[in-house]
């Protein structure tokens, strides 16, 4: 990898020796995807995940009503996996598409388990990204219940606003569970408000 990556301010000296990244580092290719493109789909097992390096990327499902719901959303840096359907070999109920042209940097199943098992670091940064995944998918799924739609429009601008920027308003709606014309009223309201 002799240009300058995403992957050089994820995995940085601070946290891996220069010896673990020569090792690391190279694991990882580049992978482009074109708008529309499916990094997974729904039914498949999960066999690569990948840093987002640019572009934006969605995670949805289908209810069972047969619409796409937003499960979430990724951006420069942020990894994009599917963690119960790569860690557990099961199919995924998921589906993860490029929102916009997208270059990311692919990890597969079999190399992860290599770097993971002989990588002390690896494996730490690892699970500390689980952890932090999972409490930012548990703090989102109780929002749902207990915070207001508003609030959690105004905590997703906080928080990721970039997404709300480059992300259709009817693919933010479903992900805070709310209408698009209920998305629409709550961004007159703040509108009005400043």
């Amino acid at each position: 990898m002799k240009e300058k990556s995403i992957l050089q301010d994820i995995f940085t000296r601070k946290d891996f020796s220069q010896n673990e990244l020569d090792i690391i580092l190279p694991k990882f290719k580049q992978k482009k995807f074109f708008k529309g493109d499916y990094l997974l789909q729904q039914g498949k097992t999960a066999n690569y995940y990948w840093f987002v390096e640019s572009g934006f990327i969605r995670s949805f499902a289908i209810d069972t009503e047969g619409n796409d719901v937003s499960t979430n959303f990724y951006t420069v840096a942020d990894i994009v996996i599917d963690w119960p359907s790569f860690f557990m070999r099961s199919a995924t109920k998921e589906n993860i598409q490029a929102l916009t042209d997208c270059t990311c940097w692919q990890l597969d199943f079999e190399t992860f388990q290599q770097l993971f098992h002989s990588i002390e670091a690896f494996r730490e940064a690892g699970r500390s990204r689980l952890v932090k995944s999972y409490f930012e998918l548990k703090e989102h799924s109780t929002g749902l219940i207990t915070d207001q739609a508003k609030d959690r429009y105004l905590k997703l601008i906080s928080e990721k606003p970039q997404i709300v920027r480059n992300v259709p308003l009817k693919q933010i709606a479903s992900y805070l569970g709310i209408t698009d014309t209920s998305l629409s009223r709550i961004r007159k309201e703040i509108t009005e408000e400043k």
